[in-house]
This record gives structure tokens, C-alpha cells and sequence, in this order.
């Protein structure tokens, strides 16, 4: 059974650092494109970071650029989300989204991140 396990968020002052975790199980991040996506209250889910399938390049949403990193332990089978400096604007519930090679997705359960002072 595919599963995605999110941990890391918590409550952070604006120009703080928060390192996002998600461990996969039931299948081997190495050949997979990993991804983190956000939600703000009454927002729609955006795009924040992706890792490509084998983790051959990584993108970033404009907003973030700079400050965040995607990464990938693959003989841990967990992907990170580092962001740094972060702002109010970062606040929301953070999700991690495995594709397959067959083109399936699997999300995460979501882990909060609040930034506030």
C-alpha cells in the first residue's frame, strides 16, 4: 500500500527555517517525481517545488525561489522540503505528492506551517 507520511511543520517567526519531511512507503522515491504543494484558507493548491522522476532537475514556484530546496534521501525514501526566510505569506498546510512512472498519484495527509509572529 502506497503512503506518504508528512512531518516538520510547527509555528515559526517571519525570517525563520522550517524543514519539511515525507516519508514514502510502498513504493521507492528513486523512480519517482516528488513534489510539495501548498493550501491557504481559502485558497487553491498551488505548486511549491517539484523533484523530477529520478530526481534528475527540480523547479520552483516564482514565490519561493531562493529560499526553499526539495531534496531527496533515497536510501531513506524520504524527500525534504528545507524553506528559509520564511513569510507570512508561506502560511498553510503543506502536502506531498508522489507520480509514478505510470502517472498515478499519491498524496500525503498535509502538515501545517505557520508563520506569525
Amino acid at each position: 500500500q502506497v503512503q506518504l507520511v508528512e512531518s516538520g511543520g510547527g509555528l515559526v517567526q517571519p525570517g525563520g527555517s522550517l524543514r519539511l519531511s515525507c516519508a514514502a512507503f510502498g513504493f521507492r522515491i528513486s523512480i519517482a517525481a516528488m513534489s510539495w504543494y501548498r493550501q491557504a484558507p481559502g485558497k487553491e493548491r498551488e505548486l511549491v517545488a517539484i523533484s523530477s522522476l529520478f530526481g534528475t532537475s527540480t523547479d520552483y514556484a516564482d514565490s519561493v525561489k531562493g529560499r526553499f530546496t526539495i531534496s531527496r534521501d533515497n536510501a531513506k525514501n524520504t524527500v525534504y522540503l528545507q524553506m528559509n526566510s520564511l513569510k507570512p505569506e508561506d502560511t498553510a498546510a503543506y502536502y506531498c505528492k508522489a507520480r509514478s512512472t505510470a502517472r498515478n498519484d499519491y498524496w500525503g495527509q498535509g502538515t501545517q506551517v505557520t508563520v506569525s509572529s
